[in-house]
């Protein structure tokens, strides 16, 4: 059984990730908000704002006021449950911003809000109490103590907090399964590798029970390798938890990848917010254009940004000739079947309903297979390229309760792996290595030299 991390965002995160955009247009209010926030390091700070309203740049300012401008006019609103990305190159003012939300960093104008309250007009004393038990900070070194064992470490924060100390083991050691570190608590840290590290550091983390997650660039220290078993770690355990965490990172297929939302920085300023897929289909200008370029869609783009309404489905408690006629009106070779909630079933031929005709049978139960393959609407589509591999029809997209939501056809697979269509020959060169991969021919040429490409409404579902 695979553990923890060893595939890609699984069902758990998918699902909480798909309420989360649900739930957003339900809650009235953000659990984080920010409001016009500047930062400006140096003695002449209102200068400096006053320069960058008027036109300068951060360059122009920095040489006439020797102030720079680490964020400027920041505005944006984090949802509860929301994993929210900054992701900028470096010097942006991506991790002022985001020390600025728990004020480890004073903002020079603006307003923070945590669930309404103002929190620049705090008294330390409640800031320290905001800071211990409703925001957490995840660092890319986690400042773990070398002379404490795992679970010394993991139960620290709770430590600080004055919880008692059976409470804290309690609550460190089902963390420590959490995080797929069972049989290790009594071991020193000196003794772990590095992603061991990374993961008792976010244990830590989620051991206090912290509403609010603040995490700048945890993983970027890691080998791309152990980098996204973290990624994938790191999404299964918020598919459960599903704390608010607002990531920092520079890593454009992570932010895509974990981000419900992500902010592009340049030069202290937001440049755009949106989905991934917004991101990808309509960066707001050139720069961010050129910040995209070079992704690979096949890991950010999803099954829900290419699927499509089947054109017909199959309900279990129908006959046969009912659904075959159908499908005979509609083109079809196969048909999903659902229940009466409309969570499927399976699917269905019509050369077995034809069979079942002639034998007379009242039902559609014979005919089903049920061993269906499905993705979640949040399945990466290079984990949807191999299901293709040897088989013809679509690919079901499912939601919670195994929801039939959409299906996802070759034709638009190959054009969700492109950024227009005229550079499909691209995404149909990546499902060909699949199927060179999948039947252990790499070397070998497609057959007829390449895939021929089907509009997505041209092909039969």
């Amino acid at each position: 059984m695979p553990g923890r991390g060893d595939r890609g965002c699984p069902a758990s995160c998918r699902l909480a990730r798909e309420r989360v955009a649900e739930n957003r247009e339900q809650v009235q209010e953000p659990i984080i908000r920010v409001e016009d926030c500047s930062v400006v390091f140096g003695r002449r700070a209102n200068q400096a704002l006053e320069m960058r309203r008027s036109g300068k740049t951060k360059a122009e300012i920095e040489r006439a006021t020797g102030s720079t401008i680490g964020v400027y006019g920041a505005d944006f609103e984090v949802y509860p449950g929301e994993i929210f990305v900054i992701i900028g190159l470096s010097g942006s003012g991506k991790s002022t911003l985001l020390r600025v939300i728990n004020r480890l960093i004073e903002p020079t104008a603006g307003k923070i809000y945590l669930d309404g309250d103002y929190i620049s007009e705090v008294s330390a004393k409640q800031l320290r109490q905001i800071r211990r038990k409703k925001i957490g900070m995840v660092f890319q070194h986690f400042g773990l103590l070398p002379n404490r064992t795992v679970l010394d470490n993991i139960s620290f924060g709770l430590e600080v907090q004055g919880i008692s100390a059976s409470e804290r083991r309690k609550s460190a050691e089902e963390t420590l399964d959490m995080v797929g570190l069972q049989g290790q608590g009594e071991k020193l840290i000196t003794e772990l590798s590095g992603g061991m590290k990374q993961r008792v550091g976010l244990a830590r983390a989620l051991a206090t029970k912290q509403e609010i997650l603040l995490m700048d660039e945890p993983f970027s220290a890691l080998d791309p390798l152990i980098r996204r078993d973290m990624q994938n770690l790191f999404l299964d355990i918020q598919g459960e938890v599903k704390r608010t965490v607002v990531f920092v990172t520079h890593d454009l297929d992570e932010a895509l990848t974990l981000g419900h939302r992500v902010a592009i920085m340049k030069d202290g300023e937001i440049v755009q917010i949106g989905t991934p897929e917004q991101i990808l289909r309509e960066p707001a200008d050139e720069y961010v254009e050129r910040f995209v370029e070079d992704v690979d869609y096949a890991k950010v783009r999803t099954a829900e940004t290419v699927m499509v309404e089947p054109k017909e489905v199959a309900y279990e408690v129908e006959g046969p000739r009912v659904v075959l006629r159908r499908m005979r009106q509609a083109g079809l070779s196969t048909i999903f079947v659902v229940d009466d909630e409309r969570n499927l079933v399976g699917v269905a031929e019509a050369e077995d309903l034809a069979r079942m005709v002639e034998r007379d049978e009242p039902r559609l139960d014979g005919a089903i297979e049920r061993n269906v393959t499905t993705v979640n609407g949040d399945t990466p589509l290079r984990e949807v390229l191999p299901h293709f591999v040897g088989q013809s029809g679509p690919v079901a997209v499912v939601g919670e309760n195994n929801r039939l939501r959409g299906v996802v056809v070759r034709g638009a697979l190959i054009a969700g792996l492109t950024t227009a269509s005229d550079l499909a020959e691209s995404g149909e060169r990546q499902l060909e290595e699949v199927k060179r991969e999948e039947s252990g021919e790499e070397n070998a040429a497609p057959e007829n030299g390449r895939l021929q490409r089907e509009a997505p409404d041209g092909e039969r579902i």
